[in-house]
């Protein structure tokens, strides 16, 4: 078999192999890209009273569990907190992904909304379909579209390097 045949097979077996993978990869890359311009994808950050966080931990948690929707019994309900020191909230996010936004200053609750964007964080590193899919199932991918891309230039060039050789070779 050729050189260029071979090159041609594996260019069209690779990119046939990762097509799927890499088309989930690209929508949710793009969805992540425009996540704060949807807020059903994001909530939009509220803006609270002051910039130094006053609040203690366990005023924090008092506020979480008064919100039904997230389902806050304790600290093992909660997936993380997230400081905005500069927009003067906290946001709380449970873990049925309900985001709770409370002012630093007040313990006023700003704003309660559903966050899907770690859903599709977790589609975009694969993690979605098994924890570890990232190494398994991610890396392979992305050295498939490696050997696609550098299959795909010699694919390109190679009929300009053949005429080359072949004028060279009859001069």
């Amino acid at each position: 078999m050729s050189f260029n045949r071979k090159n041609r097979s594996i260019h069209r077996w690779a990119s046939f192999i990762i097509s799927l993978p890499l088309l989930v990869i690209i929508i949710t890359g793009i969805l992540l890209l425009v996540r704060k311009e949807f807020s059903f994808i994001q909530p939009p950050s509220a803006q609270g009273v002051g910039t130094v966080p006053a609040l203690s931990f366990t005023q924090i948690l008092t506020v979480a569990k008064s919100v039904d929707a997230a389902q806050i019994e304790s600290w093992d309900d909660i997936n993380r907190l997230d400081v905005r020191p500069a927009k003067g909230i906290t946001k709380i996010r449970s873990n049925n992904k309900i985001e709770i936004q409370i002012d630093n200053q007040t313990g006023e609750i700003l704003h309660v909304a559903k966050r899907n964007s770690e859903l599709i964080e977790s589609l975009h590193d694969g993690t979605f379909f098994e924890k570890n899919a990232n190494i398994w199932l991610m890396l392979p991918v992305s050295f498939a579209t490696l050997v696609i891309s550098v299959t795909g230039l010699v694919l390109f060039f190679f009929p300009y390097l053949k005429r080359r050789r072949n004028r060279r070779h009859h001069a």
